[in-house]
C-alpha cells in the first residue's frame, strides 16, 4: 500500500486540458495519485494541469491520445503503466458535443458522439480492469449527465451516449464488485465549462440552485467515489445538478 492508503498504482482522467477533467485530475493528485493527465488536442492546457499538479509537490505526466479511435486505448495504458505502474483508478471523463435535433442529425454527429461518449469509455475500461483485477482492487467512474435520463431536445446523440454510459456503469459494476473494484457515475446538471459556454443560462431558471454548478464540485463528487470510504458504493449514479432532476 501507499503511504496515502491505497495500493501503489496511478490514476488517468480522460479528457483532462480544462474543465471537469482538470479539475478532477487536480482533486486526486491532492489525493496522492499520480496522475496521467490525458487530451486529445489542448496540449497547451494539459502540460498547465501537469505542472500545477507538479508544482503542489505531487507526480503528474500529460499524454495524448484521441480516445475515440479503437487502438487508443492499447496505446495510452501502455505509456501510462511506464511512466506510473497500473493504472488503479479511472475517470472516463472524454466527451463531446454535436447537437441537431433528431431528423438533421448527419450519420458523422451520431457517430463522433458515440465514439468519444461511450465506445472510450468502454475500451478503456475494458484495458483497465486487465490490472485492476489483477490487483484486486479499482475505481471507475464514469462522466455521464442528467441528460442521459432526461429528454434534452436537440442531443439525442449526447442523450443516448450518456444513458449508455449509465447502463454500462451498472453492469460492469455487478460484474467485478466481488473484486474489490467499484464503477460508478457522476451525472453532472449545467456545469460552467468551455463545453457549456454556448448554452443559454436561460436554462438556470429551471434549476432550484439558480446558478451552474462548477469544475470543482463535481470533482468533489469524483474524489468521494474513488476514495476509500466509497468502497461499498458501486453501480450508481450520483447526480451533481443543484436539485434540477429534484
Amino acid at each position: 500500500m501507499a503511504g496515502n492508503g491505497h495500493p501503489a498504482g496511478c490514476a488517468l482522467v480522460t479528457g483532462a486540458s480544462r474543465g471537469i477533467g482538470a479539475a478532477t485530475a487536480r482533486a486526486l493528485a491532492r489525493e496522492g495519485w499520480p496522475v496521467a493527465v490525458n487530451y486529445r488536442t489542448d496540449v497547451r492546457g494539459a502540460e498547465a494541469v501537469a505542472a500545477e499538479i507538479e508544482g503542489h509537490g505531487g507526480d503528474a505526466l500529460a499524454i495524448q491520445a484521441d480516445v475515440s479511435l479503437p487502438g487508443a486505448a492499447e496505446q495510452l495504458f501502455t505509456s501510462v503503466e511506464e511512466a506510473f505502474g497500473p493504472v488503479l483508478v479511472l475517470i472516463n471523463n472524454a466527451g463531446t458535443r454535436a447537437d441537431n435535433l433528431s431528423p438533421q442529425l448527419t450519420d458523422d454527429e451520431w457517430d463522433g458522439v458515440l465514439a468519444t461518449n461511450l465506445s472510450a469509455a468502454f475500451r478503456s475500461t475494458r484495458r483497465a480492469l486487465r490490472g485492476m483485477l489483477r490487483q484486486r482492487y479499482g475505481r471507475i467512474v464514469n462522466v455521464a449527465s442528467i441528460v442521459g435520463p432526461r429528454a434534452n431536445p436537440g442531443q439525442s446523440n449526447y442523450a443516448a451516449s450518456k444513458a449508455g454510459l449509465i447502463g454500462f456503469t451498472k453492469t460492469v459494476a455487478a460484474e467485478v464488485a466481488r473484486r474489490g473494484i467499484t464503477v460508478n457515475a457522476v451525472a453532472p446538471g449545467f456545469v460552467e465549462t468551455e463545453m457549456t459556454d454556448d448554452v443559454s443560462h436561460d436554462f438556470l431558471a429551471n434549476v432550484p440552485a439558480r446558478r451552474p454548478g462548477t469544475p470543482d464540485e463535481v470533482a468533489a463528487c469524483v474524489r468521494f467515489l474513488v476514495s476509500e470510504g466509497a468502497g461499498y458504493v458501486t453501480g450508481h449514479t450520483l447526480t451533481v445538478d443543484g436539485g434540477l432532476s429534484a
